[in-house]
């Protein structure tokens, strides 16, 4: 259960090697979280994470969980929920692919599907009906501005993450008012540190061109335009934490981050076809 300050005291992390989801738990920790769960594929960054959130004072344990393995989802993630509640569950997986080969290689292309969108039904829906068993909790599932106007340069990717955001959202209305709380986070282009090489961080530079598209937007609206790395629509894996703690404090259903996004992309959205597709993206 959440304590009297309203912060989580358990944390179930799947993905536990992103550096978003790190970012999380370190500050959840530091508002008493106390019992840290990382969940993915068993390797040294994995175990490296653990010993870090280990550190600041959580009893902290690695789970082995692969989003391919869809039938291994209720068994390995039941025997979390069965040592006890979780308050709150993070989605951090997923991979970037490569446009260019996937096109080429279906198996490839499906890969991505597979990762980013069916291994999240599977474990979404497994987490979800656990969280409604215990009576409370949140979950929360990282998107991507990428998702919000699939473009050419990474539809297979794109539309990965359009199908997990659609998905994230109709399970929050199916769980409404049963005492868990499901909410979509949705970042620009994050700004890696420059020792971190996880996959969240490889992935979420695939939104660049997005950015780029929403850049065109906003000068066309008059804006003055900016470099990339400097633009007020991409954001870093610190700023996504806290948005993503301010959300389950304030119970949100959709964070974008950072906020400017929701006005941008909704001017995107509604560029016809024929103009989207001659912007530089």
């Amino acid at each position: 259960m959440k304590d009297a300050f309203g912060a989580p005291q358990s944390l179930l992390v799947l993905g536990g090697t992103s550096e978003i989801a790190l970012a999380t738990a370190r500050r959840l920790i530091a508002l008493r979280t106390r019992t840290v769960r990382l969940a993915g594929r068993p390797s040294p960054a994995l175990e490296s994470a653990a010993a870090e959130l280990h550190a600041l004072g959580a009893d902290v344990r690695t789970v082995d969980f692969d989003a391919l393995d869809s039938a291994s989802h209720e068994t390995t993630l039941g025997k979390v929920f069965a040592e006890g509640d979780i308050d709150t569950v993070l989605f951090a997986f997923g991979i970037a692919g490569d446009q260019g080969r996937d096109e080429e290689e279906p198996l490839a292309a499906v890969r991505v599907a597979q990762t980013n969108y069916t291994g999240a039904v599977s474990a979404g829906l497994v987490c979800a009906g656990a969280l409604q068993a215990q009576g409370h909790g949140s979950l929360v599932v990282l998107s991507s501005v990428a998702g919000e106007r699939v473009r050419r340069a990474d539809f297979i990717y794109g539309s990965s993450k359009a199908g997990l955001d659609a998905f994230t959202q109709g399970l929050g209305d199916a769980l409404h008012g049963t005492g868990v709380h499901v909410m979509v986070v949705r970042p620009g282009v994050v700004r890696p540190e420059p020792a971190a090489e996880t996959v969240w961080a490889a992935e979420t530079v695939r939104a660049a061109g997005t950015v780029r598209a929403a850049g065109a937007v906003r000068a066309a609206a008059g804006f003055a335009s900016a470099p990339l790395e400097a633009s007020p629509l991409t954001t870093t894996p610190d700023a996504v934490a806290e948005a993503i703690v301010t959300g389950l404090r304030r119970r949100s259903e959709t964070v974008w981050v950072p906020g400017s996004l929701r006005a941008v992309m909704s001017a995107l959205r509604h560029v016809p076809r024929p103009l989207f597709r001659r912007l530089p993206i």
